[in-house]
């Protein structure tokens, strides 16, 4: 069985992570196009919780045949890691590209984590557990999961700083990321400064379960009619994850960066609300015409995420001219293409929407050619 809804939302959730990627590069940007500073929450930082979970709704379906009677085998194991090897490495390739130099891969200071490479532990660590877990044992590793994260977080003094302490360094997921990941390879941005990494080792617990609840959600779908009470029950619980998030985070901040247990029922609520959403209207109803621009983004969302990653790096690294005021190709185009008529926020807005625009197009052409890069 294939989930149109969820090529769907795949989609829509590919071409919002290329856009807030693109803006990202710029100075000048609305804020709800970029992340929040630090607590908080805005519609671009739902843009990667909202991939997890589409992973673990997709588990629901590709596992189907291990967690229904079958007894898992090597085989399914090593699909399991070697998806996860393949995701990871993709991550490594695109924080070495460009690290030092074109295509030099230093990998004596390559960052360790990353996107690609949250998204392959968590589904390495939500698939092992769900093919080895009854369903009320998963839904007990889920909160505790994420109640053990709080109390870790909350409650274990780090030294230097003490106990409860949220800061960028000061958190215990930064202090166990400096025991095991080498300094040259944590991250150094946003503040960071080689202290801890907003995708790091400690943090990936929680985010296992923003996997497991798209399990979860797939899991009730595939056991509910294609009916309208199916998305009020997605929608329902949705509000709840909203509720339960949002009162969370007042004892436990909802933080992207942290990738709070707050954050990740918070973030939970609002991919049922999307999922409903694309369920009632796509398999209920059937208005479908709208979808299909999104639908062939969804079917090579890795491809399109892995190349707009790269693409932006040569555009944000590569100069025209030479000396001290040679522009890079991005600031050129969106300084000379889109800022001059739209201004420096519709600019930035504008260049990003005409990225995703461009790799729309060459979603098209991948999908005319019946080419779907699975990994």
């Amino acid at each position: 069985m294939r989930l149109t809804s969820l090529d769907v939302f795949r989609g829509l959730t590919i071409a919002g992570m290329i856009l807030v990627n693109m803006v990202g590069v710029a100075e000048d940007k609305y804020p709800s196009l970029d992340h929040a500073e630090w607590n908080g929450c805005t519609p671009t930082d739902l843009v990667f919780p909202f991939f997890l979970f589409i992973v673990g709704v997709a588990m629901t379906f590709s596992l189907s045949k291990y967690t229904e009677g079958n007894e898992p085998n090597s085989t399914v194991y090593g699909r399991i890691f070697r998806r996860a090897a393949i995701l990871f490495a993709l991550g490594l390739l695109l924080n070495g590209f460009w690290n030092k130099g074109l295509w030099t891969f230093d990998f004596s200071s390559i960052r360790l984590m990353g996107v690609l490479q949250r998204i392959s532990l968590s589904y390495l660590l939500a698939s092992v557990a769900v093919l080895n877990l009854p369903r009320k044992g998963q839904w007990i590793l889920a909160a505790a999961l994420l109640i053990g994260y709080w109390l870790l977080m909350m409650y274990v003094p780090v030294p230097g700083y003490g106990a409860g302490v949220l800061t960028r360094e000061g958190n215990l997921g930064a202090y166990v990321d400096r025991l095991i990941i080498p300094k040259a390879h944590l991250y150094k941005g946003d503040g960071f400064n080689f202290m801890g990494d907003p995708e790091g080792l400690f943090s990936t617990i929680p985010a296992v379960v923003s996997v497991l609840a798209g399990y979860f959600s797939g899991q009730w779908i595939r056991s509910q009619p294609v009916r309208s009470r199916t998305s009020l029950g997605l929608a329902l619980f949705g509000i709840g994850c909203l509720i339960i998030g949002w009162a969370w985070g007042w004892t436990f901040p909802i933080n992207k960066k942290l990738w709070t247990s707050s954050y990740v029922v918070f973030s939970s609520g609002w991919a049922l609300l999307l999922l409903a959403a694309c369920y009632e209207l796509i398999e209920v109803r059937l208005i479908r015409r709208w979808s299909q621009p999104f639908k062939i983004m969804g079917l090579n969302a890795i491809a399109l995420f892995v190349a707009s990653v790269l693409l932006i790096k040569v555009l944000a690294k590569t100069n025209i001219g030479t000396g001290e005021n040679a522009q890079s190709i991005y600031n050129w185009l969106y300084q000379n293409v889109f800022a001059t008529w739209a201004g420096t926020y519709n600019g930035s807005l504008l260049f990003a929407l005409a990225t995703v625009l461009f790799w729309w197009m060459v979603a098209v052409l991948m999908y005319r050619q019946h080419w779907f890069i699975k990994v």
